[in-house]
């Protein structure tokens, strides 16, 4: 892979996919990528959540509650 610096606004993610892409890969892998990415961001948003549900001391119950489904 080559050598590749780039300056701002390019985040640091954009930058190493920008190097990956730079080499061209099948679509097929791309679709595959595509789908590791999908399941990181989603494993990230789902440990936040969970984050904030135990911060707030959330459980079903209290969920069932606010719901109003006593």
């Amino acid at each position: 892979m080559a050598n590749i610096t780039v300056q701002p606004p390019l985040s640091n993610v954009q930058a190493e996919l920008l190097k990956l892409f730079s080499a061209g890969i099948p679509d097929s892998q791309l679709l595959e990528l595509k789908k590791v990415m999908s399941k990181f961001l989603l494993d990230q948003a789902r440990d936040k959540a969970d984050e904030i549900w135990d911060a707030k001391g959330y459980s079903d119950e209290s969920l069932k509650q606010k719901l109003g489904n006593d």
